[in-house]
């Protein structure tokens, strides 16, 4: 199992557990709930009685104070008594706009007893024989706010992880572009030397009377140039490119020309064009060419040096221009699809899983457009698009 394998166990075992201790925090917090409920049903069904006793005519007076103590110490939990037709006796702990009419007052008082009459079941007080009053209860704000709390909670912590992980992510970004870039300025030095050694040589080979028209100077001066082109895209993937309108079409086929030379004849290169004459793009040249490089290099190794690569140019309706590369290759696995692309990902034995990861970052950081897998079939072949 590699590093990327366990970032994905990792990262499945975090979501595990942070789903376990949202479930502990709702779980505990409705027992607290549910236990403040059943609290606050036992002060209501206490204020019940007290109001019972309280109009009770043979009532004490000690037991009138008493009784006047226990109505007196809720004054959290809204309460709405009213008669056998529903029709409102008395309130407590429902506060209202000192400055509204009656009519309004009256009006507000109605739309708290139906809240509470889709609250809870009302208790039911016998005064006397034949006369039934009611009391209608709700929660008290205490406990809607722990209701609602662990949603806030769990709200907060999620938005507080939901910005820890945008800072993590840009963070990491921002340390790869600074490999990426570090790796690539270095590359780009060290080949420096050598190229210039090699352009040095051919000059003293050229000035040679024996060796000067050997058929061996102008192989070599194309490879120096190949060289010089390697060393400008690693160059230019260490700092911020720079495009520039190209022809689409010629770019493209500069780069087969180049590659039909040097892969197998087993494997015919074609090109197929919708796309209407000196149609251009905004590119960087070495970059793009090493896309298109990369992609048909893995084309002519899937097909194992003997196929058939097609490239295909259109354009859609959001005057995109898109470029298909197909092979009749060996295809790629469903499940690896989405891999394809990951730093380290390979189907070679001495492959270092880089050239699709660079492919990607050139296309979609520098160029801002699209490469993915189009379809892909196990040994009838692949097809990756992309969107400029």
């Amino acid at each position: 199992m590699n590093i990327y394998d366990n970032k994905a166990v990792l990262k499945f075992l975090i979501v595990i557990v942070a789903i376990a201790l949202a479930g502990l925090s709702l779980w505990y917090t409705n027992v607290l709930v549910n236990n403040l409920a059943q609290r606050e049903q036992r002060l209501i069904d206490l204020y019940a009685k007290g109001l019972k006793t309280l109009v009770s005519e043979n009532t004490s007076d000690n037991l009138s104070f008493l009784f006047n103590e226990i109505i007196e110490t809720n004054d959290f939990i809204p309460v709405i008594l009213t008669d056998d037709k529903r029709q409102i006796i008395n309130t407590k702990n429902i506060y209202i706009n000192p400055d509204w009419d009656v009519q309004k007052k009256d009006k507000f008082f109605k739309s708290q007893l139906f809240e509470l009459q889709n609250s809870h079941a009302p208790i039911k007080l016998e005064i006397a024989p034949g006369i039934v009053n009611y009391i209608y209860y709700g929660d008290s704000k205490l406990l809607n706010q722990l209701k609602y709390y662990p949603y806030i909670q769990l709200g907060v912590i999620a938005l507080f992880a939901f910005l820890t992980y945008l800072l993590f992510s840009y963070t990491r970004n921002a340390e790869q572009n600074r490999v990426w870039a570090g790796m690539a300025k270095e590359t780009a030095h060290q080949l420096g030397t050598p190229i210039s050694s090699l352009m040095a040589w051919v000059e003293l080979f050229k000035s040679d009377v024996l060796l000067k028209d050997h058929f061996a100077i102008p192989e070599l001066e194309k490879d120096i140039k190949r060289l010089d082109t390697v060393t400008a895209r690693f160059s230019n993937i260490g700092s911020k490119p720079l495009l520039k309108e190209e022809i689409i079409e010629d770019v493209i086929q500069e780069s087969v020309s180049y590659l039909q030379l040097r892969i197998s004849n087993r494997v015919k290169i074609s090109m197929h064009s919708e796309l209407t004459p000196q149609t251009t793009v905004m590119i960087n040249k070495p970059l793009f060419e090493w896309v298109i490089e990369n992609l048909c290099k893995n084309a002519v190794d899937a097909m194992a040096g003997s196929g058939k690569l097609d490239i295909f140019l259109q354009q859609d309706n959001l005057k995109r221009i898109l470029i298909d590369v197909q092979d009749t290759g060996k295809g790629i696995a469903k499940n690896k699809i989405k891999e394809v692309f990951r730093p380290g990902f390979t189907t070679k034995k001495r492959g270092w899983g880089l050239g699709l990861t660079l492919a990607k970052r050139i296309i979609e950081s520098y160029h801002k457009g699209q490469i993915f897998v189009k379809t892909s079939e196990i040994d009838k072949g692949t097809t990756f698009r992309m969107v400029l």
